[in-house]
């Protein structure tokens, strides 16, 4: 293979979105805007799910996983997207870029792995109604969130093992606006055919395996919706799992376009904006689509908003009855 350059790289250049540096300002305010409006609304979503015993439940101990997830997901890409935008800071290490690479890999593996026992949840409250109880418990969740967490962190460790035994040399840019793994392999200059291989590989298995249970379970939750008689019974039974259905198809078909193929391709353009689906947009609108769709998060949030203004307003009358006394 051709070498483009004898020195090793030893820090990147994140080229980010240069289209959009003449507005360099407002996108610093919006990017900055929807990294805090992101994080406040999964922490919420945890909140919620740790203190309401009404959503004490195997389905939203896995929503609050899945926005503990979300926070920590969005929070590896845009505070150095918001460097490159605000300071103008768009040099990574190479030590930065892999540490990058590893943890947005593991939670994007990490995610893929938990909408499965999510959708493997839906269809034993389903079609197993009487039996969720006893196959749903608390070691049973604890059990699925473990797997996920493990095979996510160790699928990208492999991947990442493999990468970084990577010579990269000049030029050190890399169009994107973080450490993607593409991009990343566009600046080899020995031969990644292993590393591609592994890679790809890994990428199909993390993502085509937790999609094919989630597929089936939802095949076979639409078969058991179908028969039953009762109208008002289908549409209180789709609604519990509707809000997880689309969080699924936003997320696997941009990950599946992004990383269920080759990964050296060339970096054009639309592809960063594919990959803003999922590292800026899904979290975002997460939380939004299970409040909006879900009746019991929807009761659990209106409790804990009057609880508030309830307890705000007894603040604020205390002083005025001591100063009556």
């Amino acid at each position: 293979m051709e070498e483009k350059n004898s020195t090793q790289v030893h820090m990147f250049l994140l080229l980010g979105f240069p289209a959009l540096a003449d507005l360099h300002v407002l996108f610093s305010i919006v990017f900055l805007l929807i990294y805090i409006l992101t994080v406040l609304e999964n922490v919420v979503i945890i909140a919620l799910t740790k203190t309401n015993c009404e959503l004490y439940k195997p389905m939203y101990f896995f929503l609050g996983h899945l926005s503990f997830i979300e926070v920590w997901y969005i929070s590896v890409t845009i505070p150095k997207l918001l460097a490159n935008f605000i300071a103008e800071d768009r040099i990574i290490s190479y030590v930065g870029c892999m540490t990058q690479l590893f943890f947005f890999s593991s939670f994007m593996c990490t995610e893929c792995v938990l909408l499965s026992a999510m959708a493997y949840d839906r269809y034993v409250a389903i079609c197993q109604p009487l039996r969720y109880p006893v196959v749903m418990t608390y070691q049973m969740c604890i059990y699925l969130v473990v797997v996920s967490w493990f095979s996510g962190f160790t699928v990208s460790l492999i991947k990442i093992s493999f990468i970084s035994q990577l010579k990269f040399c000049g030029p050190h840019v890399i169009n994107h606006f973080f450490c993607d793994i593409s991009p990343l392999l566009n600046l080899a200059c020995t031969d990644m055919s292993l590393a591609e291989m592994v890679d790809f590989v890994l990428a199909l298995f993390i993502l085509l395996v937790p999609l094919f249970i989630t597929i089936v379970s939802y095949l076979l939750i639409i078969m058991t919706i179908l028969h039953i008689p009762n109208t008002q019974s289908k549409k209180k039974a789709f609604s519990t799992c509707s809000s997880h259905l689309t969080v699924v198809a936003i997320f696997f078909s941009a990950t599946l376009f992004m990383y269920a193929r080759p990964k050296k391709i060339d970096p054009f353009d639309w592809n960063k904006l594919v990959s803003a689906v999922y590292t800026i947009v899904t979290p975002i609108l997460n939380p939004f689509i299970y409040c909006l769709r879900n009746q019991e998060v929807k009761r659990a949030l209106k409790k804990a908003l009057c609880e508030k203004i309830g307890i705000s307003k007894v603040s604020r009358s205390i002083p005025s009855l001591q100063m009556q006394g």
